[in-house]
């Protein structure tokens, strides 16, 4: 009996999968019929890249950021204001400064953005070294300069033929060029191209001889004594008349003569004098020196 059982259950799997058989022959014929072979589901040419993790929000700080520091006013327009600087001229760039030493009645050692320099007065000339009033007018340089700031401010050139810088001088609130010439401690002095306060520094210059403020009161140097020569006495061979000394409004480049310095502007044929030392230090303001050897009016 339970034999019959099992035989009638194989009988009815087979039969079940003899159908199952059937049914997909049918759907896979019906297909071909209805569109051709069948095909894979497609799958696209690209996949999009899974986007990146959102960064996260910079938590915020209580340190603010750096603000830049105003560029500083490069027009000397300002300094013109003040008492004798009106002949400044305007537009020109001002340098911060900061003294380091004087070396003499018209020139320092200054540092400027963190580099020293020598800078030399422009439109004014002390007495050398060796020179009478000499000390006085470093000393009176040193006076006005020390422990002020100092603004500088150039005319046409930037430097002399030795690297200086030249340049007006301001220390606080005075004008340092034009302080000296005023206090007889300095003379006006001409040397083109830079001439913009050449005509107040001569005004200056009269004003202060006519006080006779500073080295125009000091009296005229004595002659040296010479000491007697031992020894059999000799005829002197004859000698040429001295050079008259400078004296006066001399300009500084020819010091064996007095020549005022321009305008106006002379040639050879308007002084008396004939093969006499041009120092181009100072210039040569009236050309007297054309081959630059050093000698004026050689004809």
């Amino acid at each position: 009996m339970e034999s019959l059982v099992r035989e009638g259950r194989l009988l009815r799997g087979l039969s079940r999968r003899r159908a199952l058989r059937s049914a997909g022959a049918a759907l896979l014929a019906f297909g071909l019929a209805c569109g051709g072979a069948p095909r894979a589901p497609e799958t696209p040419a690209f996949a999009p890249a899974p986007a990146p993790p959102a960064s996260p929000t910079p938590a915020p700080t209580d340190t603010p950021l750096p603000v830049p520091t105003p560029a500083p006013a490069v027009d000397s327009e300002a300094l013109r204001a003040l008492p004798g600087a009106d002949c400044v001229p305007p537009g020109r760039p001002v340098q911060q400064a900061r003294l380091v030493r004087v070396l003499d009645g018209d020139t320092i050692e200054a540092e400027i953005e963190g580099r020293a320099y020598r800078v030399r007065y422009i439109g004014v000339n002390t007495p050398e070294r060796g020179q009478p009033f000499y000390a006085e007018a470093a000393a009176a340089n040193r006076a006005l300069v020390e422990g002020k700031p100092l603004r500088l401010v150039r005319d046409v050139s930037e430097t002399d033929r030795y690297g200086r810088l030249l340049r007006y001088v301001f220390a606080g609130e005075v004008f340092v060029n034009r302080a000296l010439v005023e206090g007889g401690y300095a003379q006006a002095m001409t040397v083109p191209p830079d001439v913009s306060c050449a005509e107040a520094f001569r005004a200056a210059e009269r004003e202060a001889r006519s006080a006779g403020r500073g080295l125009w009161g000091l009296p005229a140097p004595a002659p040296t004594p010479t000491a007697p020569r031992i020894g059999p006495t000799r005829t002197p061979a004859p000698t040429r008349a001295p050079t008259p000394a400078p004296a006066g409004n001399c300009h500084p480049a020819y010091p064996t003569v007095c020549i005022p310095p321009p305008p106006p502007v002379l040639s050879c044929k308007d002084i008396p004098y004939r093969k006499f030392p041009v120092d181009h230090r100072y210039g040569d303001p009236h050309r007297f020196d054309r081959d630059k050897d050093g000698i004026g009016c050689e004809r």
